[in-house]
């Protein structure tokens, strides 16, 4: 497969957003929005680094990767519309892996009702997938981590740790009962844009997606925001069967794994009754974690047994 006959191969025959104008088949994609903001993301996997042959079929590799920028979308509070993929192809990928890297991408994008509308292709020596996703939001009400204010709820989806779990088990490292809850966590993360959607109508919200892990990202509102933040150990969300991992690895997985893809937030005590609401419409779990106080440099802590101590800001960093 030449680059010309892939760019046929993945063009869509159709498109679901009415703004679009022109896609695929020009040197650019045109479309159109008038009454929304739009929030744009684009995020790099690099084999090898991100995901291995021995962790991820190239169907995972493209719909991890979509999910992680989706994910970006869901903590802006925007809708995905668009995406475009630079992709960088090794001489021994075989096209029908080319493929299956777009259906990934195309399974989950179908979801969420976004459009391919774009992107490049070169040759290298290893896959490397560039994704860039436009999203919308209405005027003035895009998320931001800046939102956090003393007396907020903190507060969690899902359960956390689940993709380390995930990872570990395909690293062939121990083996417990469910364990393909833990890898599909891993390999096919649900990015929570339904979720943030609901919490539309709420006046203020901060939210932040746990790519690099809750101390990570707790941290990131917390200095944003001029707060600091008090998570409670006990309250971290996580499946049943991670209790079967070491102590310590739950530990360094919960709040520092990454990769899950959920979202943590602040938001009022008032309106937090809200959030647990538009959670339970989704069946969705979401979990009081913490709270918000007062500026002590901006720092975030844990709670253990009624102790209290700085959580470091820690997790995945790629220049680190």
């Amino acid at each position: 497969m030449d680059e010309f006959s892939l760019i046929q191969n993945i063009k869509q025959p159709y498109y679901k957003q009415s703004s679009l104008i022109k896609g695929i088949g020009d040197d650019a994609a045109v479309f159109r929005e008038i009454n929304n903001d739009l929030v744009v993301a684009v995020d790099t996997f690099v084999e090898g680094v991100h995901f291995t042959k021995e962790t991820m079929e190239p169907f995972h590799v493209g719909y991890r990767g979509l999910a992680a920028n989706f994910s970006d979308m869901a903590a802006m509070g925007a809708i995905p519309i668009y995406y475009l993929v630079s992709i960088t192809v090794p001489p021994d990928l075989e096209e029908t892996s080319i493929n299956e890297v777009f259906k990934g991408m195309e399974t989950l994008a179908k979801q969420h009702h976004a459009d391919l509308i774009g992107g490049d292709t070169v040759s290298g020596n290893s896959l490397v997938l560039s994704i860039t996703v436009i999203g919308k939001v209405e005027k003035d009400k895009a998320r931001f981590r800046s939102e956090a204010q003393a007396g907020d709820i903190v507060f969690v989806t899902g359960t956390l740790g689940d993709a380390s779990a995930g990872l570990h088990l395909l690293q062939g490292k121990v083996n417990i009962e469910n364990w393909d809850y833990f890898i599909n966590r891993h390999r096919m993360p649900t990015p929570r844009v339904d979720f943030a959607r609901e919490l539309a109508g709420l006046k203020r919200v901060a939210l932040n997606d746990t790519s690099d892990g809750i101390a990570s990202e707790a941290h990131e509102i917390a200095e944003a925001s001029k707060v600091s933040i008090i998570l409670i150990d006990e309250s971290i969300p996580v499946h049943p069967n991670f209790r079967e991992f070491s102590p310590e690895l739950q530990t360094k997985w919960k709040f520092f794994g990454g990769e899950d893809f959920e979202l943590l937030g602040t938001v009022s005590q008032t309106d937090w009754s809200k959030v647990k609401k538009a959670a339970t419409e989704l069946h969705l779990k979401v979990s009081e974690i913490g709270y918000v106080t007062h500026k002590e440099n901006d720092y975030v802590y844990v709670k253990e047994g009624g102790v209290l101590k700085p959580l470091i800001k820690a997790g995945y960093n790629h220049l680190k």
